[in-house]
C-alpha cells in the first residue's frame, strides 16, 4: 500500500513538472525572442523524455511472483560479497580501469562524414550526451553503476528515453538490474516490450514495461539456455562464501575467542574440578595474573592444534583467493598475492589482466552504446562509440606501433589522429607536417 501512495505521488511531481516547464515555454514564446525560444523548446523536450524506471527498488523484501517477465534468481548475498575486501578489489581493478579511460564518438568504418548530415553536429550532440547523461550523473558515474552491477551479477542495466532534441538526443539512468525482468516471450518486435522492472513483491501487472530500444541490458557470459547473463561474482559465490568461512575462523583463533587448548588433572574429585574452574574464572581469567597451582600431580596441558599459523588455515585462504582472482579473469597478483613475483613476470601479468578481463569487458560495453543508444535509441546509425586506450596497454608500446605503421604509410596522419581521439588536421598542417618529415629523413 505505502509503494502504491509513492508510485502515486511521484507521478503526481512529475505531471507537475511537466506542467511548469510547459508553461515557462509558452511564456517565453509570447514574449522571449530567439534564443529564448530555442532554450525553451530545449527544456521541454527534455522534459518529455520522463524516466519509467525506479531509481532505488530494493526496499522491501524480495517476492517473485510467476508469469510472463522473468526474474533472475540471483541470491541476495552477491551484494553483500561485492563489499568484502577480496571481491571489492577484484570488481574495482576492473570498473576503475574502464571508467578512467579515454573515449572517442566517431564515425563507423566504412562510413564518409561528408554522407552524413550535420556530422560534425551530431557528434558532438552525442559526446554531450554521454558526458552529462542526466542531471544527477557524469560519464563515469553512469557507467561504474552498470559495470559493479554487470560484475556482481551479469545485469548491468541503462534506461534509454529519446528526447527529440538534436542538440542532445537523449537521456539515461542507471538501473537496479536485480529488478529487471525479461519478457520470455519477446517477439523481435520493436512495439513489443522486452524488458519490465518490478519492485519486490508487486505483481507482474504493475510492473513498467520497457521496449527494447529504452534499456540498455549489458549481459556478461551470455548462453544460449538462459536469457540472463552470469557474472564473475556469481561463478565465484560458493569460494567466497568458503573464504569468509575460513577468515572469521582465523579471526576467532588469532584472538583466542576459541580455546585450542585444556588443563587435566588426574584423579581430581568433581568439587577439586568445581573448584579450580571458579578460581580460574574469578581470579585468573583476563588478569594476566601468573596462575600458581599446587596439586599432588602437575598438571597437564592438551593441545588440540598445532599452536602455530597453520591452525588459521592461511594457505587455504590463499587458495580461495587464487580461485576468486580465476573467476574475474585476473591474477592472483592483481589480489595481493606477491609469492613467487618478480618484475618480468608482474609485467606479464598486468598485460593478461588488461588483456582477459578490462579488455573484453569494455568492448562489450562500447559495443552496447553503439548498438543500442546510437542505433536503437537515437536512430543514427552512423556512428560508434571506442575506447582509445584498447590496442595497447601501455603508451610507449602503442606510440611505437603508430609511428611505425604511419612511416610504412599503412596510416595517415588523420587516421592516427583518430585512433588517439583527436581531430582531423587541416591540409596546410598535414602538408606542413609531411614536408618536415621529409627533410628530416
Amino acid at each position: 500500500m505505502a509503494l502504491g501512495h509513492a508510485f502515486l505521488y511521484a507521478r503526481k511531481v512529475r505531471v507537475k513538472v511537466g506542467e511548469q516547464l510547459r508553461e515557462i515555454w509558452r511564456h517565453a514564446r509570447r514574449g522571449g525572442g530567439a534564443g529564448q525560444d530555442e532554450q525553451a523548446r530545449r527544456v521541454e523536450l527534455e522534459a518529455e523524455a520522463e524516466r519509467k524506471t525506479v531509481a532505488l527498488p530494493a526496499i522491501l523484501s524480495p517476492v517473485q511472483f510467476p508469469g510472463r517477465h522473468l526474474p533472475k534468481p540471483t541470491p541476495m548475498n552477491l551484494r553483500r560479497f561485492a563489499e568484502t575486501p577480496v571481491v571489492r578489489r577484484a570488481i574495482n581493478v576492473i570498473k576503475d580501469r574502464i571508467a578512467a579511460m579515454d573515449w572517442q564518438v566517431r564515425m563507423r568504418r566504412g562510413v564518409r562524414a561528408e554522407d552524413v548530415a550535420f556530422a560534425a553536429r551530431k557528434l558532438r550532440a552525442l559526446r554531450r550526451t554521454l558526458e552529462e547523461p542526466n542531471p544527477a550523473d557524469s560519464f563515469r558515474t553512469l557507467m561504474e553503476q552498470a559495470i559493479e552491477d554487470a560484475l556482481t551479477g551479469g545485469y548491468g542495466a541503462i534506461e534509454m528515453e529519446a528526447t527529440g532534441d538534436p542538440e542532445r538526443p537523449a537521456m539515461l539512468w542507471p538501473v537496479d538490474g536485480a529488478s529487471i525482468r525479461i519478457n520470455a516471450r519477446w517477439d523481435g518486435e520493436e512495439d513489443t516490450p522486452r524488458y519490465a522492472q518490478a519492485m519486490p513483491g508487486q505483481l507482474e501487472s504493475g510492473a513498467v514495461e520497457l521496449l527494447d530500444r529504452q534499456l540498455m541490458y549489458i549481459r556478461m557470459n551470455p548462453r544460449s539456455f538462459t536469457p540472463f547473463g552470469l557474472g564473475p561474482l556469481e561463478v565465484a559465490f560458493e569460494t567466497v562464501n568458503q573464504f569468509l568461512s575460513a577468515h572469521r575462523f582465523a579471526g576467532k583463533l588469532a584472538a583466542n575467542s576459541v580455546a585450542q587448548y585444556a588443563l587435566w588433572l588426574n584423579e581430581a574429585t568433581p568439587a577439586q574440578h568445581d573448584r579450580l574452574i571458579r578460581w580460574w574464572q574469578d581470579e585468573i581469567e583476563g588478569t594476566g595474573r601468573v596462575p600458581l597451582i599446587s596439586a599432588e600431580q602437575k598438571p597437564e596441558v592438551l593441545r588440540f592444534a598445532q599452536g602455530t599459523d597453520a591452525d588459521l588455515r592461511l594457505a587455504w585462504q590463499e587458495f580461495l583467493i587464487r580461485m576468486v582472482a580465476n573467476a574475474f579473469g585476473l591474477p592472483p597478483l592483481m589480489l595481493g598475492l606477491e609469492a613467487d613475483v618478480n618484475q618480468s613476470t608482474a609485467s606479464e601479468m598486468a598485460d593478461e589482466a588488461f588483456r582477459g578481463a578490462i579488455s573484453p569487458l569494455a568492448m562489450l560495453l562500447a559495443g552496447h552504446i553503439t548498438r543500442d543508444l546510437f542505433s536503437k535509441c537515437i536512430g543514427w546509425r552512423e556512428f560508434e562509440f571506442a575506447f582509445n586506450e584498447l590496442s595497447a596497454r601501455d603508451e610507449e608500446t602503442e606510440l611505437q606501433v603508430q609511428v611505425q605503421l604511419l612511416q610504412a604509410g599503412v596510416l595517415t596522419i588523420d587516421e592516427v589522429r583518430a585512433m588517439r581521439g583527436l581531430g582531423p588536421l587541416g591540409q596546410n598542417q598535414a602538408a606542413l607536417l609531411s614536408g618536415e618529415a621529409e627533410g628530416r629523413d
